[in-house]
């Protein structure tokens, strides 16, 4: 219990900050962003782990957990979206176009995925969490990435792309919300299809014994976890969860602190729609507060779990996997429109095709990830 008080500390008292500086809709914020990323380390909630397993080892537990939060995000969310508002807070989804950006940048997130060991979410989980050095270098590689990518938006900006098309706006809430679940299930068919297959029987995503002072939790009681921490989000922010969009202003913002260049001139941030965040203190910005709430959040859960890991430089090769890999992480993330949270969970919960589109490039990168991994002595497969 004594390991978890500097969490508890860094907790009450950024919340309490916060408050101050910012009002009470951003400590909650906060607040929400800790509670996600306590589900997602307690939970042990893997994008990038429930893909390899699925694809190296036929294994589909981690993909059903996240069929069933992508299901429950739908079920809350679709009509709220539709509507416009909720108790009184305006509300939007994200619809996004598909094209050649989000086709590219998709599969090269999903080669970073297993090179750098973690999606958006993992990465700030797990480097927070103790779980070692290298997914500081995933991390800090990945705001290079994005921010290389917002330098670069001049080059990607302008490829073709399909005009965004919306299930809402195509065939409304509740239509667009069989179409999803329907789609959803046909998944989650499939994968216990495979796994069946493989081993004979599927692994539960429940179990008896479970606490909720046990480490780890079901995967279930994860999926559902996140799906309610979404909706609060949504409620607060006005939008979905998102992670990766923080990412590059970090990363301008330091470099316009080191009079490197001027962001402002750049023109991914001359968009009205992210010149704002660029200007403003950087603790006014949602995405940054709960980026780094969350990992309060997995700070505190490694402690009250007693999982910190001990610091340790990581060898050669596997260093090399998380310098590429966050690399690519991060350009394929801005030029996708974010990650598993904000483009596929995201984009899925507010009925845009987008959504749909980016979890098959993304798994193709994932598969030639796994087929690399050994170059960098990293495993594939549970031992």
């Amino acid at each position: 219990m004594m390991r978890s008080w500097p969490g508890l500390l860094l907790l009450t008292g950024g919340a309490a900050w916060l408050w101050q500086a910012q009002g009470g809709r951003m400590a909650a914020l906060w607040l929400v962003g800790a509670a996600l990323g306590l589900t997602l380390f307690q939970s042990s909630f893997s994008f990038a782990g429930a893909f390899r397993r699925l694809l190296a080892e036929r294994r589909g537990a981690g993909l059903r957990a996240q069929l069933v939060l992508l299901g429950l995000a739908c079920c809350l969310s679709l009509p709220v979206i539709e509507a416009g508002a909720l108790f009184g807070q305006p509300v939007r989804g994200f619809v996004f176009p598909v094209g050649w950006g989000l086709l590219l940048g998709a599969f090269l997130f999903g080669i970073g995925m297993q090179l750098g060991g973690g999606c958006a979410s993992g990465t700030l989980t797990t480097a927070a969490g103790g779980q070692g050095a290298r997914m500081w270098v995933t991390l800090a590689t990945f705001i290079a990435g994005a921010t290389f990518a917002a330098y670069d938006a001049e080059r990607w900006m302008e490829w073709p792309a399909l005009a965004p098309i919306s299930l809402l706006q195509a065939f409304g809430a509740w239509p667009a919300l069989v179409i999803s679940l329907g789609m959803l299930g046909l998944a989650w068919a499939a994968a216990l299809w495979v796994e069946r297959r493989r081993h004979g029987l599927a692994e539960p995503l429940a179990w008896r014994g479970a606490g909720l002072f046990r480490f780890p939790w079901p995967p279930l009681w994860g999926a559902v976890g996140l799906a309610a921490l979404g909706f609060a989000t949504l409620l607060l922010a006005g939008r979905p969860w998102a992670i990766t969009a923080a990412f590059p202003l970090w990363g301008s913002r330091a470099i316009a602190a080191l009079g490197w260049d001027e962001p402002a001139f750049w023109p991914y941030w001359e968009d009205p729609t992210r010149t704002e965040a660029l200007l403003r203190p950087l603790l006014a910005d949602r995405m940054t507060v709960m980026d780094l709430g969350l990992m309060a959040g997995a700070f505190l859960a490694a402690g009250l779990a007693g999982r910190r890991g001990a610091w340790g430089w990581p060898r050669p090769r596997p260093a090399l996997a998380s310098l590429l890999g966050g690399l690519l992480l991060g350009y394929g993330a801005v030029l996708a429109f974010g990650c598993n949270i904000s483009a596929f969970l995201g984009g899925i919960l507010s009925g845009s095709l987008h959504g749909w589109v980016w979890i098959i490039p993304a798994l193709i990168g994932n598969a030639v990830g796994i087929t690399l991994r050994p170059a960098f002595h990293l495993e594939i497969a549970r031992h």
